[in-house]
């Protein structure tokens, strides 16, 4: 674990029990059975997308969402019989537009709800391996099988399993073409590492903030990194070798070059090509791509891994302002952690 992880960690730690997961090993760790409830299927509007939960250890004791309004509630209740039964439930909810606003489905839809039981000398355990994936931004994919509860927890690195492996590229929990079982995708946050604390920087950290995207802005000039200029939390002053060393650069993670300074850029993107992160791009015109590329093939980097930089970054949009710029950025990640590769 990275020094900047363990931070994390205790940070968590220390903070209110505002998930649903935190809540169950609390309560769990206090000797208390949990109903865990799951979103498995959505249709139409629903806020809360398959994988979404809510732990419930009692009627007034529950947190995390499944949807809002009276579902919440018929799942509390329902959440109580599991408890008491051991007996997994499927709950399926259709709200119709005049009724969808007080149900929390803005314009009507249906959504199936799975609960199961928790038991504090059975589950601890598992819910400790999920926190210390969690931790170590390592992906699984839970399998339950919806008529038993049964489960098998997948390595999402070392699956040889398709399904499983879409789950995970996609970070996308679903039900399985069988219909039997729930694949349950635990993916790490999709993280942006950019580096070069531009005006662009700060319109695409935003952004990508709201978007529900981990951002961490990585620059030498601590003038440019500054807490005056983006979120304190978010700034990592430094060279880029230096910085690196307190993360890495996963499967979850896009790398973006901001700062138009050849060798503060080469260096980040030099440690970015030897990474397995999902997405590179690097800020400039096809001139300045090329004498990139150049610099690049002398250090010894094939035309298949300079290939992984898109360049000039974000896409075709027309853009010309910072923000235009910054959101063809975001977009283009967007669609590198959604889309399927061609």
């Amino acid at each position: 674990m990275t020094d900047l992880q363990a931070d994390q960690v205790a940070s968590k730690t220390d903070a209110p029990l505002t998930n649903a997961r935190a809540a169950a090993r609390a309560w769990l760790e206090a000797g208390r059975p949990v109903a865990m409830a799951t979103v498995i299927d959505t249709w139409g509007s629903a806020p809360v997308r398959a994988g979404g939960q809510l732990a419930i250890a009692d009627i007034d004791e529950f947190q995390g969402s499944v949807s809002g309004g009276c579902v919440e509630a018929d799942v509390i209740a329902a959440g109580m019989d599991v408890i008491e039964t051991g007996k997994p439930e499927i709950l399926s909810f259709g709200i119709a537009d005049e009724t969808a606003w007080r149900s929390g489905l803005a314009c009507g839809g249906k959504i199936r709800v799975y609960v199961t039981r928790l038991d504090p000398k059975t589950d601890l355990e598992f819910i400790k391996r999920l926190d210390d994936a969690t931790a170590n931004r390592s992906p699984l994919v839970i399998a339950t099988r919806l008529s038993d509860g049964a489960r098998e927890i997948h390595d999402g690195t070392a699956t040889t399993d398709s399904a499983i492996a879409e789950a995970v590229r996609r970070a996308h929990s679903a039900v399985d073409k069988s219909g039997e079982t729930f694949l349950h995708a635990l993916t790490p946050p999709p993280r942006i590492i950019i580096v070069g604390a531009t005006h662009i920087a700060q319109h695409l950290a935003t952004m990508a903030t709201a978007a529900g995207y981990d951002v961490k802005v990585i620059d030498p000039r601590t003038a440019f990194a500054s807490p005056a200029r983006f979120d304190p939390s978010q700034i990592i002053a430094g060279w880029p070798e230096e910085c690196f060393k307190k993360m890495t650069a996963d499967p979850f993670s896009a790398v973006v070059t901001l700062t138009h300074v050849d060798h503060i850029d080469d260096e980040a993107l030099s440690i970015a090509l030897k990474s397995p992160c999902r997405y590179i791009g690097a800020l400039g015109s096809r001139k300045t791509h090329a004498k990139r590329v150049a610099r690049l093939q002398a250090a010894g980097f094939t035309d298949a891994d300079i290939a992984r930089i898109n360049a000039p970054v974000g896409l075709d949009i027309e853009a010309e302002t910072a923000g235009e710029i910054a959101t063809s950025i975001l977009a283009q990640i967007i669609s590198a952690f959604r889309k399927a590769p061609e």
